[in-house]
């Protein structure tokens, strides 16, 4: 099912458009429940979840850039300050 129109909605694109929506799915909001546990917060009021939210994309993309691929592995190195620090250049 889509709002495209059919001239727009060929099979190539339509294909395209599905695995774009899944790649996302897969590299943040996956991660984000599955490791940071967004779905069990109770941090529900104000502005709170969204800033959560940030923090955990901010700590994704540190770790993506700092070589790892496994999140939890990421998050058990940044537990040493030093570490985390020496990763955002302090």
């Amino acid at each position: 099912m889509t709002s495209l129109p059919p001239e727009q909605a060929d099979p190539a694109r339509l294909l395209r458009l599905n695995r774009g929506h899944w790649g996302i799915e897969n590299r943040s909001h996956y991660v984000r429940d599955l490791t940071f546990g967004e779905d069990r917060s109770r941090i529900r009021v104000g502005r709170g979840p969204a800033i959560m939210a940030s923090l955990n994309n901010f700590a994704i993309a540190l770790g993506r850039l700092s070589g790892f691929t496994n999140m939890a592995t990421a998050l058990r190195a940044f537990a040493q300050p030093r570490r985390a620090l020496a990763a955002i250049g302090l």
